[in-house]
């Protein structure tokens, strides 16, 4: 029998995770031991005969903290390392967890400990923050089918586990097919229009495989860089249908999986009363419904479709400019290099002029020192805890007075084994009460260092940096008095507002003046170069935005009226609902949804539910304005935007705290004036 002593899943992860002695045969004992323990504190609840705020919702807040925290600790390591091992291991517990949290739902013991309590003097005298505790709680048991039939909940039970298996293989056949596919370039000609950057790390890949010339791949960097830059179109066109046709063979096959984990989550959804899985998990969220969700994607569409429309006439006029009048329509590889050769036209500016001035030690330098203004907190490298590869930093995020508030690890470079994306994930989420720092991991796949030269990013790769560390600051600086409520823990079409508002500032002189300086002249950007920056920032702003809206229309026709029986294969259906939203026509077999995450990768994640970038966008284009108003910097802004949306969590409503922060509801049209589609 293992022990805290034998196994590090057992001991205090609040004090230190380990990630240096976590190994795969700790994770089966180690989650089975933490699944009993929380399985027994859950059952104590339930039998409780004086219900009391402390024995029933204060206790189920803090039942399943450990193992939370451990099962959290072990799927993120499954997620960076590419431990066969792990993996291994990590797929064993899974069911066992899913089936836990499954049957914790519809526990008619815990509920009606929970409901007893509710008709007790106390409930009715409770704080705001147990208030909204007792009521989202009790929501959230009904909606999950407490009051079903036993038969019933052992289907809802079976349908979760499955779900839990099937999404968990989609995100590794993702992996797995991304980390297989390589093409090699021996003739350095066929590279022509590469960026220099680019260049090297293909270069420096061939050389780590053993093989001459340069290995082009799918990680996030090179896939961009070739589809922008790399002149050879039958190369763009490679690694565009590789990109697009990932995890569709042999082993790693997404496509029979999508069609079951569909068809699971509208079983799900009709057991427990919905039509469809859209209005089961919108139904808390803002948004409301399925319904609702479609109309506003809807909205943005239509308002989006005329500047799209012209975008794209724009950029065939162009390339017929360049080649002629009988040059063909575009194809979707051409598309991007297009677009980057009519931006620079148009304002000389190309984006890769930037990247001597995003070193990335200076990015997190500046960022650090830029939420230090905001938001009174110093950030500072830590030295004495373990990550889980050498690229791995580890800081520490105190409070003005010195109080240490949290600790965080970034790893932000591609590697094999690692998924692909960019994300936040909390690992300990401490209460005022306990006085615990908050513990999360912030990874991404920026472009990394070459042959012993610095890592220079793009510019978008320092939004995303910036956008993950929104995230991070959400847990960081919760003071919400219960786990459950805290940091993150948030309606899904709110949880993007903290990390896209902090896009906003890479957008402004005197932010990019903090971090932005040449890496070998240490001279800021030229006021020249943000000049023609800025003027560019709005570019195909309708093609970004329909490539989203896309996504959204996908997602929201796949959960709610996607019919095998009648609209025939689900990636042929998936691309159709795309379409239109694509500045070029697919090729036959574009399979862009079986490598999907967002939307397969995990039980819930983001189906139903891509809108929420978008719905939160609008959020932070109007949020920011405070910012624009006041000073970028201003403290007292800062401050607020601090006590209401990242320190509350769902202690508040979401549409509450966007009240206390702006002083009224979201301006609809902020988005699109940011976007240059308004006036």
């Amino acid at each position: 029998m293992q022990t805290p002593q034998t196994n590090p899943l057992l001991g205090d992860l609040d004090a230190r995770l380990p990630f240096d002695t976590l190994t795969a045969a700790h994770v089966v004992p180690g989650i089975t031991a933490l699944i009993d323990e929380a399985s027994a504190a859950l059952a104590a609840i339930g039998a409780v005969t004086a219900p009391t705020w402390a024995n029933t919702l204060g206790a189920l807040d803090a039942a399943t903290a450990r193992l939370e925290t451990a099962m959290g600790l072990v799927d993120h390591l499954e997620g960076v390392l590419g431990d066969p091992a792990l993996r291994e291991a990590y797929n064993a517990v899974q069911p066992q967890v899913s089936a836990f949290y499954s049957k914790l739902g519809r526990d008619e013991a815990l509920f009606g400990a929970c409901e007893a309590f509710a008709a007790t003097p106390a409930a009715a005298t409770l704080p705001t923050d147990q208030a909204r505790f007792l009521e989202t709680t009790l929501d959230a048991f009904r909606r999950a089918g407490v009051a079903l039939a036993p038969d019933a909940k052992a289907q809802v039970e079976a349908i979760d586990v499955e779900l839990t298996e099937r999404t968990t293989r989609f995100a590794q056949n993702v992996v797995d097919s991304s980390d297989a596919w390589s093409l090699d370039v021996t003739d350095e000609a066929r590279l022509a229009g590469l960026p220099a950057a680019a260049k090297a790390a293909a270069r420096a890949d061939a050389k780590a495989a053993g093989v001459e010339g340069w290995r082009l791949t799918l990680k996030p960097p090179c896939y961009v860089a070739v589809l922008t830059y790399l002149n050879d179109a039958a190369l763009r066109e490679a690694l565009y249908r590789a990109y697009n046709t990932r995890a569709t063979s042999a082993e790693h096959d997404n496509r029979p999986l999508i069609g079951r984990i569909l068809e699971l989550r509208r079983q799900k959804a009709n057991l427990l009363g919905y039509p469809d899985i859209s209005d089961l998990l919108l139904a808390p969220r803002m948004v409301k419904s399925g319904a609702n969700a479609r109309r506003f994607v809807d909205d943005l569409r239509a308002r989006s479709e005329a500047a799209f429309a012209a975008e794209q006439a724009e950029l065939l006029a162009f390339r017929r400019q360049l080649e002629g009048p009988d040059a063909p329509a575009l194809a979707p590889w051409d598309v991007s290099w297009y677009a980057e050769k009519l931006r620079q036209h148009t304002y000389a500016f190309d984006e890769e002029a930037l990247r001597p001035y995003f070193e990335v030690q200076g990015v997190l330098k500046g960022m650090f020192a830029l939420v230090g203004r905001l938001y009174g907190v110093h950030i500072s490298p830590l030295t004495d805890r373990p990550g889980w590869h050498p690229d791995v930093g580890v800081y520490a995020l105190d409070d003005h007075s010195g109080t240490r508030l949290g600790v965080f690890y970034a790893d932000l470079f591609p590697r094999a084994g690692k998924r692909a994306g960019a994300w936040m994930r909390p690992m300990v989420t401490g209460t005022p009460a306990d006085g615990v720092p908050h513990v999360a991991v912030m990874c991404a796949n920026v472009t990394a260092a070459v042959d012993g030269g610095p890592a220079l990013l793009t510019h978008r790769e320092v939004e995303t940096l910036f956008h993950e560390f929104g995230h991070l600051l959400h847990h960081l600086l919760t003071t919400a008095r219960l786990r459950s409520q805290a940091g993150t823990n948030v309606a899904w079409d709110f949880v993007e507002l903290p990390s896209q508002i902090m896009e906003n500032w890479t957008w402004h002189a005197a932010a990019l003046d903090l971090f932005a300086r040449h890496h070998e002249t240490g001279a800021p950007i030229p006021p020249a170069l943000f000049e023609k920056m800025q003027a560019a920032r709005t570019f195909r702003a309708a093609s970004a935005q329909m490539r989203q809206l896309g996504f959204g229309t996908a997602d929201l026709a796949l959960h709610r009226d996607y019919d095998p029986a009648a609209d025939g294969d689900v990636i042929e259906y998936a691309a159709q609902q795309m379409q239109p939203f694509s500045p070029a026509p697919f090729f036959d077999g574009y399979a862009m949804i079986a490598s999907f995450t967002h939307l397969f990768g995990s039980p819930v994640g983001y189906a139903a539910a891509y809108y929420s970038y978008k719905w939160a966008e609008v959020l932070d284009a109007d949020a920011f304005t405070r910012f624009e108003s006041a000073g970028l910097f201003s403290r007292e802004v800062g401050r607020q935007f601090r006590d209401t949306v990242l320190a509350q969590g769902d202690s508040v409503a979401p549409d509450a705290l966007f009240r206390l922060f702006m002083g009224r509801d979201p301006d609809p049209e902020a988005l699109l004036r940011r976007a240059g589609l308004a006036a």
